[in-house]
Parts: C-alpha cells; sequence; structure tokens
C-alpha cells in the first residue's frame, strides 16, 4: 500500500479490481477543509482515462509489473504477437491495450513488455524508431530542413510531417513521444 503523497506520474495501482497508470497528479488544499488528491488515470487493459478525485488520506494498492524483452512477430487481426526472446514463448496482447504504440510497431523489433500475474499488459517503446517513407509528395532541389513540412505516409500506416527533402523510400526516425519527424536515416 502507498500513500496518496507517494504517487507520481507513471506508477501503476490497482484500484477496483483494474489496473491503472497515474497520468496526472494533483494535490489540492482548499480553504479549511481537508486536502484531496486529482488523479487522472489510464485503464491498463481498456485502455480509456478517467479523472478521480480521493482524500488525501486515502491508500492505494501498487501493482507490481514484471518487464521482460520480447521481439514483436506480427498481428491477425485485433491481436498482435510477441515472443520472449528468452524461452521462444509466443504470447498476444490486444490492440485496444496497445493503443498508440501500434504506430510505430515493425515486425522484428525488441521491446520491453510488462506483464501482471503473467498477462502482458503493455510495451515500452524505444524513444525513437527508424521507419521506412511509402507515401509523399515529390522533394525538390535545394529543399532545407527548415523550408517547410509536407506530409508522409510510413510503413506502418501512420503518416507525420516531414521535410520537404524526403523522398518516398527514405528510412527517418520519429520520436515515439511525440510523433514527429527526427532525422533521415538513409
Amino acid at each position: 500500500m502507498i500513500d496518496s503523497g507517494e504517487l507520481r506520474k507513471g506508477i501503476t495501482i490497482e484500484l477496483e479490481e483494474k489496473l491503472y497508470q497515474v497520468l496526472d497528479y494533483q494535490h489540492i488544499k482548499i480553504g479549511r477543509g481537508s486536502a484531496v488528491v486529482r488523479l487522472k488515470l489510464r485503464d491498463i487493459r481498456g485502455g480509456h482515462t478517467i479523472e478521480r478525485t480521493f482524500q488525501a488520506s486515502e491508500r492505494f494498492s501498487r501493482a507490481r509489473l514484471d518487464y521482460r524483452t520480447m521481439q514483436y512477430l506480427y498481428n491477425d487481426g485485433d491481436l498482435h504477437y510477441f515472443m520472449d526472446e528468452e524461452n521462444f514463448e509466443q504470447m498476444p496482447i490486444a490492440a485496444s491495450q496497445l493503443g498508440d504504440t501500434l504506430n510505430y510497431l515493425k515486425e522484428g523489433m525488441s521491446l520491453e513488455v510488462s506483464s501482471y500475474k503473467g498477462e502482458l499488459v503493455g510495451v515500452e517503446l524505444p524513444t525513437a524508431v527508424e521507419l521506412q517513407v511509402i507515401d509523399t509528395g515529390p522533394g525538390f532541389k535545394r529543399d532545407t530542413a527548415t523550408a517547410g513540412n509536407k506530409p508522409a505516409k510510413l510503413e506502418t500506416g501512420i503518416t507525420i510531417q516531414v521535410p520537404l527533402f524526403i523522398n518516398n523510400g527514405d528510412v527517418i526516425k520519429v520520436d515515439t513521444r511525440t510523433g514527429e519527424y527526427l532525422e533521415r536515416v538513409s
């Protein structure tokens, strides 16, 4: 059990028999009343977010997640399969649990996967991934990185803004936290 004062962004708690990750934490003290804690939580299994207010004296059950390195193999409809790199066991994760992570998953990628009581619940992406540009407008000579941007569709299906000098077939580095172009790799 942890006190409300020990809560921080990124901590996973168990609340009403569900797993939640703390997205935002505010400790509020108004006038003579008792202090309250306002939390913005993301349901790890369901993927939706909620906001809840608790008394500052309330205690929460901390969920202990296990992390291991797994390789992304393929998707089959709504399920995405990962293989444990130590024992080669294959395990599925539903698309709803992965959320925006799907925009950056490439077959063969090694990732940190979190599990709770043997069930896979999430994926930790690296801060940047290399993806190939599938479709974008034509580039022009003498275009620089600051001249402007154009949309580009990447191999995973996501569309981001890239500099004008990027062409079809180029491999670029994308920030997974913001979804922004970082640099051209080749």
